[in-house]
């Protein structure tokens, strides 16, 4: 496995935030990769446990996020994309981090086979860029609508560059819960 750190836009370091690249083995007949192993992961991004899985399927224009867990039960994602293509990408909420408010983005698709560890701390969300994308992440802890939060997807402040091109209207399709959450400077934030 191949793991590199992702950087923000403007190429600092998101501390944590990792891409994972599997070693694929292929021939004539498919393919075989190794998607987990708990002790290559601890190697990469120090130990962790996973206690949920979940799998989501969506359309194109799709827009999920941009969401996150506070304490007590802050959560850790590691996502990957199984079928189709998405945009994915993790906002760093840490107030007081070099690099609260800054984002980094990254295509995950069935291709590439990669996945996106996205620590607590950090909010994250994805849009989908083929016709459907089936998507499966790992979390840390269970989900909590009592810590449950999100983040305007379009806040100026942050400026995520989602590729909206070829989108009717170049809007994405959202939740009622994601069209009307709060921008980043009126968001409840990690300290």
């Amino acid at each position: 496995m191949q793991v590199e750190q992702l950087n923000s836009t403007t190429g600092a370091a998101l501390e944590g935030v990792l891409l994972l690249t599997p070693r694929v083995f292929g021939d004539d007949r498919g393919f075989f990769f190794e998607s987990w192993n708990q002790n290559s992961f601890n190697a990469a991004a120090g130990p962790t446990v996973f206690v949920q899985d979940n799998h989501s399927r969506s359309v194109q224009g799709v827009l999920r996020g941009l969401h996150y867990q506070l304490p007590p039960h802050p959560q850790g994602k590691l996502v990957r994309c199984l079928a189709g293509e998405i945009f994915d990408v993790a906002v760093d909420i840490r107030r007081g981090s070099p690099t609260f408010g800054q984002w980094g983005g990254v295509r995950l698709s069935a291709e590439n086979k990669q996945q996106l560890w996205v620590p607590p701390g950090y909010a994250h969300g994805f849009l989908t860029l083929s016709d459907t994308a089936e998507v499966h992440y790992k979390t840390t802890d269970f989900w909590s609508k009592e810590c449950e939060r999100g983040i305007r997807w379009d806040d100026p402040q942050l400026a995520v560059g989602w590729p909206l091109e070829g989108l009717a209207g170049g809007q994405p399709l959202l939740s009622a819960k994601d069209a009307v959450a709060p921008l980043l400077a009126e968001a409840d934030l990690f300290a």
